[in-house]
């Protein structure tokens, strides 16, 4: 099976916008996350396949909050009896990718820009997405003194989170469908792109230094409370308003030596989807509460209330909008037209869903064999 590599251009940036975060104490951009209490192992509890842990990673977003609840609740760390799960928390898929190859975790909850390019690197030989996870939660949120329509973008200072994440290459599809021209390495043009940390963009926005930007959940309700306003919710251009936003990826390694551990961490996840979605509320403030341990303050209502609404818990990966989202990194220029056969591998997920009474999901063609 042979994979086109993205562009070099594309895996330099990548690798520097990556390096500081490698630098950080935990390795590869991870913070521990380690509670005992949420990663708590029953007494006399057995561990899957002999194994004392399992090392899974996620980002400290709302879009990741199936992770952030499963860990919280202790709801992945049932499934896994004596195996104890040590998680750590990342802020960029570059960084993810590279702890993933590295060892420093067997499985990772990702979005699909970084899934893809950590795929189509390496030949197709490092990972695998074992499960979707989130949906949605994506807007354009822009100063509604500088921009009162869509065609009001054209000439402004748009922010994204990362060249050739997720977002900016949504963004950038959305600015060529418009017919516009922007040079997707420099982000000049029609529009300027202006590749932001989520962290920064409130910031840069209230300072004026940006003029909107298109950004995950919880950033844009963050801009909204900064008097921003939602021009576009990014589901509004998929059909049927579903498009992935958060995989779960697994090492192909770690898949092939520890098939059960990794079912049972799917069987977590797909439970703590399912808590999720019949107690929202409970859900929500459980993934505040997450959140809070991360970064030391929970998010007020104003911004957690209305981007907790506009994600949605799923078990499919909407593999299809995947290969979508693939077609457009290609149009954009960020990526050579990669051969995504093989990047999922559903048969333990879809395993887990029917013995849930679930039906079972599908990989568009682009399962492994």
């Amino acid at each position: 099976m042979s994979a086109a590599r993205p562009l070099t251009a594309l895996r330099t940036i990548a690798v520097i916008a990556a390096l500081p975060l490698l630098l950080t104490a935990c390795g590869y951009g991870a913070d521990s996350a380690d509670d005992d209490k949420q990663t708590e192992v029953a007494a006399n509890a057995k561990k899957i396949d002999g194994l004392d842990e399992v090392k899974i990673g996620y980002f400290p977003n709302l879009t990741h909050a199936t992770a952030l609840v499963g860990v919280q609740e202790g709801l992945l760390q049932k499934e896994l009896g004596g195996t104890k799960i040590k998680p750590s928390t990342f802020n960029a898929g570059p960084s993810e990718i590279e702890a993933l190859n590295a060892g420093s975790i067997d499985i990772g909850w990702i979005g699909p820009s970084p899934a893809i390019n950590g795929y189509t690197k390496s030949n197709g030989k490092s990972l695998r997405i074992i499960s979707g996870s989130a949906s949605g939660g994506v807007k354009l949120v822009v100063n509604p003194d500088k921009i009162k329509s869509l065609d009001d973008v054209k000439g402004k200072k748009i922010a994204t989170p990362q060249l050739g994440n997720t977002q900016d290459v949504a963004f950038l599809n959305w600015i060529a469908e418009k017919g516009w021209k922007v040079d997707a390495q420099s982000g000049g043009g029609d529009v300027s792109v202006v590749r932001t940390d989520n962290k920064i963009t409130p910031d840069a926005y209230k300072s004026g230094s940006i003029d909107g930007a298109w950004v995950p959940e919880p950033t844009a309700s963050k801009l909204v409370a900064e008097g921003g306003k939602v021009l576009l919710d990014e589901a509004d251009l998929w059909p049927d308003k579903k498009f992935v936003i958060t995989n779960i990826i697994v090492s192909q390694k770690f898949l092939k030596e520890h098939p059960d551990v990794v079912e049972a961490v799917l069987r977590g996840s797909v439970k703590t989807n399912a808590w999720i979605n019949a107690n929202p509320e409970k859900a929500k403030a459980a993934a505040n509460e997450a959140l809070k341990k991360e970064s030391g303050k929970a998010l007020p209502a104003e911004v957690i209330d209305p981007a907790w609404k506009s994600i949605t818990f799923l078990d499919d990966p909407l593999a299809a909008t995947l290969n979508t989202e693939a077609e457009h990194a290609v149009k954009a220029g960020l990526l050579e037209k990669p051969d995504l056969k093989g990047i999922y591998d559903l048969a333990p997920l879809n395993k887990v869903l029917k013995a849930e009474g679930e039906d079972e999901v599908d990989d568009a063609g682009l399962g492994a064999e």
